[in-house]
């Protein structure tokens, strides 16, 4: 439970930095192009990427408000909270990815999924909130557990 209260004020600190930099202007990138192909996934496979954006993880196809920083993606889509878990489900599990159960939590407003068998060696945690106004902001990132 403390891994857990702890991954999730990394999230809300994340989210607060994310609503920042909106609120100064932000970065100007809303994933309309202008920018390197995407890897989209971490093995380099871009099915379920956004082309707008060079990240190593896959978005959503309405992935927008894409900002990468400090190894985390984060972005803003239209999905829900339980329809971006079952996107990343999707993606990771054929890959032979595993999602670790004690870690999963979903909630109305917030949901956190973890996956294990990256070839680093690290978890990849994706973390949603529901922004309240018909969007879900997601982070993303590869995180030693």
């Amino acid at each position: 439970m403390k891994k857990t209260t702890v991954l999730f004020a990394i999230f809300v600190l994340v989210l607060s930095s994310l609503a920042c930099q909106a609120l100064a202007g932000g970065n100007g990138n809303d994933g309309s192009g202008g920018q390197a192909p995407s890897a989209g996934g971490a093995d380099g496979d871009s099915s379920g990427g956004n082309s707008a954006v060079d990240t190593d993880f896959p978005l959503t196809d309405d992935a927008f408000n894409i900002t990468i920083t400090g190894g985390t993606t984060l972005f803003q889509t239209k999905l829900s909270l339980e329809e971006v878990m079952d996107f990343y489900r999707a993606y990771y599990e054929p890959k032979g990815y595993s999602e670790d159960e004690i870690l999963t939590e979903l909630t109305d407003k917030v949901f956190n999924l973890v996956f294990v068998g990256d070839p680093s060696g690290d978890a990849v945690v994706i973390q949603g909130v529901d922004l309240g106004n018909g969007s879900t902001n997601i982070s993303i990132r590869l995180e030693g557990l």
